[in-house]
């Protein structure tokens, strides 16, 4: 009787664990289309959006791993003291290139919810520089313009978030005949 239900018991088990790696396969592909399709609505570069897709299965695996454990009672507490150890090292060491990691989180934000694209004309409000011109491209650490003189400026990921983005919209050029109309 005993060995009966313990048998039912790992037979549930199983089949809900075969259950959740098969929705995590069809997550991890439906969320990896989106992806891919956003990023040619946003006419981002390859690597950028190899960079968020890889980003987004890390996350969907840990979020698939910590499920996988509550779910079928794997001893959550030994596995949560071992990813917490695995994170506390790596938070240490991630403080000391902290803008490194907010460049790269910026990224992900940018690729999501910028709502300038590639060949936009914008001016970033900083007070001290002129900050404005034709985005070029958007690489994992930056946004890189070209400034009406030329040169190209590479601007932080993390700081293009923090300031405000103007886009520059072009204006009909005027002719000379309607300003010496209109001062008549």
């Amino acid at each position: 009787m005993i060995e009966l239900l313990l048998s039912n018991v790992l037979l549930k088990q199983f089949g809900l664990g075969l259950l959740l790696i098969v929705a995590f396969l069809v997550f991890k592909r439906v969320g990896r289309k989106w992806i891919e399709t956003l990023a040619q609505n946003k006419r981002v570069n390859l690597k950028r959006t190899q960079f968020v897709i890889k980003s987004f299965n890390a996350a969907s695996f840990l979020l698939f791993v910590a499920i996988f454990t509550i779910v079928l009672d794997l001893g959550f507490g030994d596995i949560s003291l071992f990813l917490s150890s695995i994170f506390a090292v790596l938070g240490v060491a991630l403080f000391a290139q902290w803008s490194i990691l907010s460049n790269l989180t910026a990224s992900v934000l940018i690729f999501f919810v910028f709502p300038y694209r590639i060949g936009d004309k914008v001016k970033v409000s900083d007070k001290d520089d002129d900050i404005s011109g034709v985005i070029i491209d958007i690489t994992m650490f930056h946004v890189i313009l070209r400034h009406a003189s030329g040169n190209i400026i590479t601007y932080p990921n993390n700081l293009i978030l923090q300031k405000g983005v103007t886009k520059i919209v072009a204006e009909e050029p005027v002719k000379a005949a309607d300003v010496l109309s209109e001062g008549s």
